[in-house]
């Protein structure tokens, strides 16, 4: 049985994106999806997440401490049947990434599943306090509720 696979991106895949995975995979069983994620920019490649993203998730039960960041490659597209980009800017990469119609279609911003049409982002908290983790936090868990949703219908 082919597994549904779902990869999160942002720039570093240190802050948003291994929360996005983290979320995502708990609400889901894991013998039915596959979840990761990646970074548009590889400079952070092998590193854990960010030690501010590690505590609230550890804060609110998960434990993404095991994970660890990667860049996103060509293969991805092939691997992965839906990509979610964090924010416009790596929105805008993976589509530039994208060399055929089929790749493009698999490319969509995170937040447009919790809040259609508004055109937001997910804010990058690295260069900012502990609370702009909470607020990506809080973002993405309410994103990632509406897509495991919506993937346990599609799947059932």
């Amino acid at each position: 049985m082919k597994h549904t696979s779902i990869l999160m991106v942002c720039l570093g895949n240190i802050c948003r994106s291994p929360l996005a995975e983290g979320l995502l995979r708990s609400k889901l069983d894991f013998t039915k999806f596959k979840v990761d994620s990646a970074g548009t920019y590889g400079g952070h490649a092998g590193s854990t997440p960010d030690k501010r993203s590690m505590a609230v998730a550890l804060k609110n039960g998960l434990d993404i401490s095991l994970q660890r960041s990667r860049k996103f490659t060509a293969e991805d597209f092939e691997q992965f049947d839906t990509i979610y980009a964090m924010d416009a800017s790596n929105y805008s990469d993976l589509m530039s990434l994208a060399t055929t119609e089929a790749q493009k279609s698999k490319i969509k911003k995170i937040l447009d599943e919790a809040f259609p049409g508004e055109e937001l982002d997910v804010p990058d908290p690295y260069h900012g306090g502990q609370q702009g983790f909470e607020h990506v936090y809080k973002m993405l868990d309410r994103a990632t509720s509406v897509i495991a949703n919506k993937l346990q219908v599609e799947n059932s």
